[in-house]
């Protein structure tokens, strides 16, 4: 039995289990009557109390097989083998089970090893073996539970604060759970950039102007010196994400936002806001390829153009103003919401003294409503730093520290992608690099979050 037939068997479990319930509280209402005190809780939560009772015990022991299932049918299979069979190495019982698992997906064909086709067979009974344990005895712990739960419910039953304290702490758990998550993703960036720094300098690696994370697989291999200062990698990412882009997300953003809040009409607005925060759910690599096969192209024949013979065809200006597009909607969206907030009075007020609509909006509505605006500007100036299929597609891999819109340059996103993509080994200074670039994006993305929503706070507080 398979873990997704053993799952909608259960939900099915768990929605009879709620119908049970719910009809055994109905049953309690028309014996007691509905006057106060007769019957504790309403139906539905004597329903959801059995269900709760079906699905926990049963959902837990899915969830261990989800994660222990694997491990057992391997130990299972290994131990199945002849003597001989597989080296006696973890890496070479890791490459035979990687190749039996291929196997069983049907990824492969054949087999390189002769004992991996016996071993594949004996995985495909192991599985179907655990599977239908787990799923029977995950169902049988359903119903039990259901049972159980329902012969606990009476007219006088606290079904709801029993309902409402597992409600409780399974929100709790889910809280854990992301909060441990953010931890867990800290923890492991700080651990690998302290290896990285314990071979490479930190005063190298954030002052340094050149990079190229060349390390030597062989003591006499030519050309693999390592240079790991990540300044140009920094001023790509300030260039493409903090400067171009936003010099075109600002005055666009902010000219629409006071367009549809003071100019257009409601019917238009409707239709217009819509519209164009659709801007900001549109895929990163759709962007991507807009700018790799038409923005790019149109960049390099501008600089051809006007006299800039060694234009690149993937440039920081190219990736600079598809990404500024792209966040237009965080800079407008904020920056409405900012103008909507300031007080009706004060715009009328400045007309009433004879100023002119577009005279309030820039001496009264935005310095009013400044406060949020910058909070969305730095919003989108964070999301931007971290934008990465736009830059890897028109922007390149070039570490050049250069002012020149016209030159390919590379961001620190798109040297992670780079360090980390295909196989490799997590104990040179190379791969261990991308932590420590990650690392750094992360604090200056939070420092900047954290400013931008102290200041959205105080400006909250200022027109609530």
């Amino acid at each position: 039995m398979s873990v997704g037939l053993a799952l909608a068997m259960l939900l099915l479990l768990g929605g009879g289990g709620y119908l049970l319930g719910r009809q055994r509280g109905v049953a309690f209402v028309a014996s007691e009557g509905t006057s106060v005190g007769a019957v504790h809780s309403r139906p539905g939560y004597h329903g959801a109390f059995v269900a709760i009772l079906a699905l926990l015990p049963a959902a837990a022991l899915l969830v261990a097989w989800a994660l222990l299932g694997e491990g057992l049918i391997a130990r299972e299979v290994l131990a199945g083998l002849p003597a001989g069979a597989v080296g006696p190495s973890e890496l070479d019982r890791e490459a035979f089970l990687s190749e039996v698992r291929g196997l069983v997906r049907g990824d492969y064909a054949a087999a390189f090893n002769p004992n991996a086709e016996a071993a594949a067979a004996a995985w495909k009974v192991a599985a179907r073996r655990y599977g239908l344990v787990f799923g029977l005895g995950a169902l049988a712990l359903g119903a039990v539970g259901a049972l159980w739960g329902w012969s606990r419910l009476t007219p006088q039953f606290r079904a709801r604060t029993r309902v409402e304290r597992m409600t409780m702490i399974l929100l709790v758990v889910a809280s854990l759970v992301a909060i441990l998550t953010t931890f867990g993703i800290v923890a492991s960036l700080v651990f690998e950039s302290f290896r990285f720094f314990q071979m490479v300098s930190p005063v190298e690696f954030l002052f340094g102007t050149q990079w190229s994370p060349q390390t030597a697989i062989r003591a006499d291999q030519v050309g693999s010196s390592g240079a790991f200062g990540a300044v140009p990698l920094f001023w790509g990412t300030v260039f493409i994400g903090a400067i171009i882009a936003m010099v075109v997300a600002i005055p666009l953003g902010l000219m629409t936002a006071i367009y549809l809040t003071q100019y257009a009409a409601p019917e238009f607005r409707k239709v217009a806001k819509p519209v164009l925060e659709v801007l900001a759910g549109v895929p990163t690599v759709v962007y991507g390829f807009f700018a790799a096969l038409t923005v790019a192209p149109a960049v390099r024949d501008f600089a051809i153009s006007i006299g800039i013979s060694n234009a690149s065809s993937e440039s920081a200006l190219a990736a600079g103003l598809v990404m500024g597009v792209m966040i237009i909607p965080f800079v407008s969206s904020m920056a409405d919401d900012a103008l909507t907030a300031v007080p009706r009075s004060m715009r009328d007020g400045s007309l009433a003294m004879g100023a002119t609509p577009s005279e309030t909006i820039r001496r009264v509505l935005i310095p009013a409503a400044l406060p949020g605006i910058v909070g969305g500007v730095l919003l989108a100036v964070s999301r931007a730093i971290g934008e990465t299929m736009i830059v890897v597609m028109a922007a390149g891999l070039a570490a050049n520290l250069t002012l020149n819109p016209f030159d390919s340059v590379t961001t620190v996103t798109a040297q992670i992608v780079a360090l980390l993509t295909g196989d490799q080994e997590f104990d040179s200074a190379k791969t261990l690099s991308a932590f420590a670039l990650g690392l750094v994006l992360f604090l200056v993305t939070l420092a900047l979050n954290i400013y931008a929503l102290a200041v959205v706070k105080k400006y909250r507080e200022a027109y609530d």
